[in-house]
């Protein structure tokens, strides 16, 4: 009828670490793929033939490897930290709740 709120925040944070870990790794493949398959180069291509050359615009140092590997990483690790605290703050409400009602209460049933 209790979560161990410190063992929840430890499960909780690994998870969201491996997670995170999994993030970054996907934007780092589909930068890849994109870059690969010429879709930066396009866009470029498309915005400098409406006109809208702004000093040479170029998609490609826009979002460059570095620039999205380090955006998805920053979001990665708020993204721990607010996982891990609403982990916590999920498990202290349910500890509340079970004190106040009683629980779940489970019925196993062999059939």
């Amino acid at each position: 009828t209790r979560i161990d709120a410190w063992s929840a925040a430890k499960v909780a944070f690994m998870l969201s670490i491996a997670v995170g870990i999994i993030q970054v790794v996907a934007a780092a493949l589909l930068w890849t793929v994109l870059d690969v398959a010429g879709v930066f180069d396009q866009v470029t291509q498309i915005v400098s033939s409406t006109g809208l050359d702004a000093g040479g615009f170029d998609l490609a140092n826009v979002l460059s490897l570095s620039t999205v590997l380090s955006a998805v990483t920053i979001f990665s690790i708020v993204e721990v930290v607010l996982i891990t605290l609403l982990a916590v703050i999920v498990t202290l409400l349910y500890n509340v709740v079970s004190t106040l009602v009683g629980g779940v209460h489970v019925t196993l049933g062999d059939d």
